[in-house]
């Protein structure tokens, strides 16, 4: 068995004009997958979509007409849905005290009510099929809470609550439904926030935070979004049709559970 092999399998990408969700789409698209990616961003998405020579559709997330578009667009154009991988999300740094409720809910709209959403739209002709891979992305962080980051690690611990209900729910139907965790990512939009928000809230320079951040990695780097992109390509391949309900965590050694 040729474990990532998509040939004849479609996929829908959320949060692809991002730096991890583009590298995503790109390794399933050269494993031989259909892919369709969506993004907030419209114009990055446009030329994410261009390079990777696949079909696109702007939507936000937190929105179901919207949601509900984006999968519909994909089964006019292919028919099914075998393959959503729920990446998009955001991610935001500050003491407790000093959150708004804006910006706690705004946390749990993308990353809980997006994923949410996109799984509505999708289970239900995946369970007329018989066959799905649905990955979510939560995070290292919603295993092993962050200081300052305390409404991001409560979304991303939601996700994979909502994962493991899922596996259970939809495994008569045969989807598997498992959740990727990254640690600190390399060259990602996410890790950019978060340097630049610990540079100012640990008030030390951007070379500092990398160096304290790593010494705590056992593999002493961080994470590149190549090495995401193959743990998610391998959760929705046939390689994977024995696991469900997993939170798999990709961050050298740093999470061990």
């Amino acid at each position: 068995m040729k474990i990532l092999d998509f040939k004849g399998r479609t996929a829908l990408i959320t949060g692809a004009a991002g730096a991890i969700g583009k590298a995503v789409a790109q390794q399933l698209i050269e494993d031989g997958a259909q892919v369709v990616i969506t993004d907030y961003n419209a114009e990055q998405l446009a030329r994410v979509a261009g390079e990777l020579n696949c079909k696109s559709m702007a939507a936000d997330v937190t929105v179901a007409e919207q949601v509900k578009k984006v999968v519909d667009y994909t089964l006019e154009n292919y028919k099914k849905i075998d393959i959503l991988i729920n990446v998009a999300g955001i991610v935001g740094q500050g003491l407790v005290e000093n959150l708004t409720e804006e910006e706690w809910d705004r946390m749990f709209a993308v990353n809980c009510k997006g994923t949410f959403l996109f799984t509505k739209y999708v289970v239900p002709q995946m369970k007329e099929n018989r066959y799905g891979k649905i990955v979510n992305y939560s995070s290292k962080s919603g295993k092993t809470g962050s200081a300052l980051m305390s409404h991001y690690c409560a979304a991303k611990g939601a996700i994979i609550a909502f994962t493991q209900a899922l596996a259970y729910e939809l495994a008569e139907y045969n989807i598997n439904v498992n959740c990727v965790c990254p640690g600190i990512t390399d060259n990602s939009g996410v890790w950019a926030n978060v340097s630049a928000g610990y540079t100012v809230n640990l008030k030390m320079p951007k070379e500092e935070v990398v160096k304290k951040f790593t010494a705590k990695i056992p593999l002493k780097r961080l994470a590149t979004v190549e090495d995401v992109a193959a743990v998610t390509a391998f959760l929705v391949s046939p390689g994977a049709d024995y696991m469900t309900g997993q939170a798999v965590n990709v961050t050298g050694g740093r999470e061990m559970h």
